[in-house]
């Protein structure tokens, strides 16, 4: 017989990771579900993930929220990519841009003909076969098909604080309950060690038959409670500090992220409507905490509006994020450096994978080992991919630098630079999150050369190839002219007064 009990769904915790899990319930969890979430004003949030990527159109698409409100509620901004600035060498800079680089021909992928037309000495870089990076180049923007049919994916940048907020009214409309207070004890049943409850400060209990873990780095139900344990990975990606704080507007309004190199890690700047957002990401064992605050300062755009805020962290995610009766969601279940703007998408790929399993109370081992398998896979995935920036450096006599690039390195990574050296091969592996393009920016931007390309390219006559880069560039240039300006289109957009027709 079927058990048709309805989940008490307890959230430990608010922030995004909370509010984005309350939103989802409330609007996917079938009728008679309770849905509480427990925070307190008096613990902050982290609220480095100000960047996504363009995933993020599912999970608010699928609420039903409406783009320009949503970006007048979180004071956004449109994302084409991410600049990597002095990642290979001082004085360089790539994008990881959205969306295709040149296009396929044949059975060949693009970075076949590009590599091919590289090593005869008539490539032009990466950006020239870019639409979202020849977009971002120049400060536009659009959203929509341009007039040769062609889709420029986009993310957000946005305030993270605000984004929480806005979903929270969403939730609440919808009949979630929010308890404040601080979680003094978890509760557990003797026998089985679920979760029974949430015992607050104020002596209030709060009961539920599932418990999801949004407490941060605390991790106080899956970890504090239940003991998941951490799978450590600080000697794959050794930053272990951050310093945050907001500045006034200033400079360029890019509609695209800003990673740069610093003397022992990155910066990041993320340009929002109202500030800038500005972070360091760094190693300790490389920089002290004043040195960091300096550099952060000594780098914005605009004056500071508070003053730096330490973070500290260990990279890395708990062993399982599924345990008992309780799942582990964002910074609770674990963390890593928000380069790739993988942060907020991780809370996102999370609760789909939930949703998609929905339990009836604590669920079946079967499908708990699933839900921790490809969580492990996803996590890994990504692991790889930010460990590949590091790795793959010039930067040398730096100190921080020169331990990243001589770095044991994780075997799958190495695998996967091994194909592309020998061949320009790349793969990807079942839905990771990453794609072949995404790959294929990072290995040309930062240097890693391949020694070769599949040798079918080399079916294509050499006029027909040099033509096929040159049409490809000049249609692209062509696309982006009538583009009006990033900060133009966004003011039009939430507004409700942009003109969407391109002529070109």
């Amino acid at each position: 017989m079927t058990d048709t009990a309805v989940n008490d769904f307890v959230i430990a915790g608010g922030g995004t990771a909370g509010w984005m899990t309350a939103a989802a319930l409330s609007r996917f969890a079938p009728p008679g579900t309770s849905v509480t979430l427990v925070e307190s004003e008096a613990i902050g949030t982290v609220g480095v993930g100000e960047a996504t990527i363009p995933q993020i159109h599912l999970f608010n698409s699928a609420l039903g929220l409406d783009e320009a409100e949503f970006l007048r509620e979180t004071r956004g901004s449109f994302k084409l990519g991410i600049e990597f600035d002095g990642w290979r060498r001082e004085g360089e800079s790539y994008m990881h841009a959205f969306g295709d680089v040149g296009r396929p021909l044949g059975l060949l992928p693009f970075q076949h003909y590009w590599l091919r037309a590289q090593h005869a000495g008539f490539a032009k870089p990466l950006q020239r076969y870019s639409l979202n990076e020849l977009a971002a180049r120049t400060m536009r923007m659009y959203r929509g098909k341009t007039a040769a049919g062609r889709e420029m994916p986009y993310a957000y940048h946005f305030d993270a604080g605000l984004y929480a907020a806005y979903l929270r009214r969403f939730a609440e409309a919808r009949g979630v309950t929010r308890v404040e207070g601080r979680i003094a004890k978890v509760a557990r049943h003797g026998e089985s060690g679920d979760i029974a409850a949430l015992e607050l400060e104020g002596g209030e209990r709060v009961e539920g038959s599932f418990f999801i873990d949004c407490t941060g780095f605390r991790a106080l139900l899956i970890e504090g409670a239940l003991g998941a344990g951490f799978d450590d990975w600080s000697n794959f990606l050794p930053c272990d500090r951050a310093m945050a704080v907001p500045c006034e507007g200033g400079g360029d309004f890019t509609p695209y992220t800003r990673a740069i190199a610093r003397k022992a890690g990155w910066q990041w700047r993320i340009p929002l409507q109202h500030r800038i957002g500005n972070g360091l990401v760094y190693c300790s064992d490389f920089l002290s905490d004043d040195e960091a605050a300096e550099t952060l300062l000594a780098n914005l755009d605009g004056a500071p509006q508070a003053e730096p805020r330490p973070i500290r962290f260990t990279t890395g995610k708990r062993c399982v994020h599924w345990k008992n009766n309780c799942l582990a969601i964002g910074l609770a279940a674990g963390f890593m450096e928000p380069m790739e703007s993988t942060s907020i998408h991780m809370i996102q790929s999370a609760i789909s994978r939930f949703l998609a399993v929905l339990p009836r109370g604590r669920g079946e081992p079967a499908t708990v080992d699933w839900f921790n398998a490809q969580s492990s896979f996803e996590w890994e995935c990504i692991r790889d991919f930010l460990v590949l920036h590091y790795t793959a450096n010039e930067r040398e006599g730096r100190p921080f630098w020169d331990h990243v690039r001589s770095m044991e390195l994780p075997a799958t990574l190495t695998a996967r630079m091994e194909q592309w050296r020998a061949g320009g091969f790349i793969h990807r592996e079942h839905e990771e999150l990453f794609t072949e393009i995404a790959w294929f920016q990072v290995f040309a931007g930062q240097g890693v050369e391949a020694r070769g390309y599949n040798p079918m390219a080399d079916t294509l006559p050499e006029a027909e190839l040099r033509a096929l880069l040159d049409e490809t560039e000049a249609s692209l240039v062509e696309q982006v002219k009538p583009m009006p300006r990033h900060l133009d289109f966004l003011q039009g957009f939430v507004t409700g007064k942009t003109n969407e027709k391109v002529t070109a």
